[in-house]
């Protein structure tokens, strides 16, 4: 076969065996995550791999764990905070609770973000906020529920923090082991669980739901009804925030209406 072939046939083998809907996302993305545990197995192209994979249990777990969309941070692109902010104190002056859902949630940082950005705020009553987090990584999860994150080469932890003035309320920093853990008080607002935006079901009665990030790596045609999806989870007039580079298909404009069109937060018409 032809590596095209051999690649198409890795693809719908994960599809139909492993459950993991390869179609609803980018070629490019898939050969990324694929080729990185190609190497990581030492596997010499997709042909040995897939003979590898389809004998090894453990390596089928980590494939599909690879595939979750875990790029992520604390407070990632500041300036869309400053807009949440605005978002936050909105609903807050006209609900009595606030129901949140961060969808594709990774490690949890955005959850936490959340959470820390309604204790920070005096405007806003974190006693009536309940944050829902949900991702199809259970691995992901499990780092989410513990709250303790290290400071890598590539990550700045404080600097991500940095957002909020005071974060040493909310965030204990160990510099010996260059951790830093979410304190009970932020954690208590949120709850994890799985779920996979792509093949689960809607939930109901959310005032605002964050999903940043994830629509690049999907195909155009599968963008509508997992949007879709979100809609008949938020409240009308009920908020949506999505990443900067991310735009709502035109066949969803009369269900979300553009409130703050430079940071991508949309309100359901």
């Amino acid at each position: 076969m032809t590596a095209d072939d051999s690649f198409t046939a890795l693809l719908d083998y994960m599809e139909t065996e492993l459950g993991f809907s390869t179609s609803h996302y980018n070629d490019s993305y898939l050969d990324r995550r694929v080729t990185a545990r190609l190497r990581r197995t030492e596997c010499d192209d997709y042909d040995e791999y897939f003979e590898y994979l389809r004998a090894n249990a453990d390596e089928q777990a980590a494939l599909l764990d690879s595939m979750s969309i875990n790029v992520t941070g604390f407070f990632r692109n500041p300036a869309v905070w400053d807009g949440l902010r605005d978002v936050l104190r909105t609903l807050s002056a006209s609900e009595r609770r606030l129901t949140i859902w961060s969808a594709a949630c990774a490690d949890g940082r955005e959850p936490y973000s959340l959470s820390m950005l309604v204790h920070d705020d005096p405007r806003i009553d974190e006693n009536a906020v309940e944050i829902l987090a949900t991702d199809i990584s259970e691995d992901a999860l499990e780092v989410a529920r513990r709250g303790v994150y290290e400071d890598s080469r590539t990550t700045d932890l404080g600097g991500e923090l940095g957002f909020l003035s005071n974060y040493e309320q909310y965030v204990d920093h160990d510099p010996d082991a260059d951790t830093y853990r979410v304190r009970e008080s932020v954690k208590r607002s949120v709850t994890f669980e799985r779920h996979d935006l792509i093949s689960g079901a809607s939930k109901s009665g959310f005032n605002l739901v964050t999903c940043r990030n994830l629509f690049i790596y999907i195909d155009t045609e599968y963008k509508r009804s997992m949007l879709e999806t979100i809609a008949r989870s938020l409240r009308r007039d009920g908020y949506l925030v999505i990443g900067k580079s991310e735009t709502i298909p035109p066949a969803l404009k009369s269900t979300f209406e553009a409130t703050d069109n430079r940071h991508r937060i949309y309100r359901r018409t």
